[in-house]
């Protein structure tokens, strides 16, 4: 790293918390070292107390970009000049680009999340999925979902700050895609339990199992799940949540979050940089691995 950085160097961000965990730093810069840009990649711990100064300062200290994660994605937007029409329709922002002094928001994590499955041959169109949350990352999975071609969508979420989000998001799929969306809550165990049967693939979306909430869990039990059922989860420190702990228990075909963090973040390099992330060498690299 220090013998690429010169006065030159173009500084990408990630601001998020907790973040210290993060991969994406060590992808970027290996991704800006092996193509010969010179670009460095550094995480910043911001949370919503800091946020607005944290973005003043991307247009200040005139940074290409930034990636935005938890608990920010569906703050970040009042701060930005423009919005993408993806980060529009989500409400939330993983990605933002500096043009000149003109922050623009994108949404790359739904794009992300489905071209891992089908890195991974999962194919989840025509068919049902029941995801769990209904936060930034889970809207742009399901909205991204949608939008592609899944048959159903089954949302699960606590009552909590999110609910009302998740009641919009139901509401744009079944008035703008030709997916038909419906919400629980998530204390419903006998719906949870009937919603997983009838599905194709369970998808967790939530920060459970990720620090502070990691070892823990929303499902109930192993009876939830069948062999035959594709697991995913958004989570990927650690690699192996106990929700896929579980999965893998089941016998059900398992992924972590590491194939949605490559693959939007390859969406991303492209809006900083203009070129593609070289992703068979990250993977090989890095040492990801994202299933069973």
């Amino acid at each position: 790293m220090a013998e690429r950085l010169t006065g030159h160097t173009e500084l990408v961000g990630l601001i998020a918390y907790p973040i210290r965990h993060s991969s994406s730093p060590a992808m970027h810069n290996e991704a800006f070292a092996y193509l010969g840009l010179d670009y460095a990649y550094l995480a910043f711990e911001v949370d919503n107390s800091t946020l607005e100064d944290a973005v003043k300062g991307i247009r200040a200290l005139k940074l290409v970009g930034s990636n935005v994660s938890m608990p920010n994605k569906t703050v970040v937007g009042k701060y930005l000049d423009k919005l993408s029409p993806a980060a529009e329709l989500v409400g939330a922002v993983n990605t933002i680009v500096n043009k000149n002094g003109v922050l623009e928001g994108h949404c790359t994590d739904g794009i992300g999340y489905m071209q891992s499955l089908k890195d991974y041959d999962i194919d989840v169109i025509g068919k049902k999925m029941t995801i769990v949350g209904a936060g930034g990352a889970g809207t742009a999975i399901e909205i991204q979902a949608a939008l592609d071609g899944v048959a159903e969508m089954s949302i699960f979420n606590i009552r909590d700050k999110f609910w009302d989000n998740a009641q919009e998001t139901v509401r744009k799929i079944n008035e703008k895609t030709n997916c038909k969306a419906k919400l629980f809550d998530l204390a419903d165990k006998d719906a949870l339990r009937a919603e997983i049967e009838s599905s194709y693939l369970l998808a967790n979306s939530t920060g459970v199992g990720m620090k502070p909430l990691e070892g823990q869990t929303w499902l109930p039990d192993a009876s939830y799940l069948r062999p035959d059922l594709i697991v995913t989860d958004t989570v990927y420190a650690p690699a192996e949540t106990e929700f896929l702990r579980i999965a893998k228990q089941v016998g059900c075909k398992n992924m972590n979050g590491f194939g949605m963090m490559l693959f939007q973040g390859a969406a991303a390099f492209k809006l900083w940089t203009g070129q593609d992330m070289p992703i068979e060498h990250m993977k090989e690299v890095l040492g990801i691995k994202y299933g069973e």
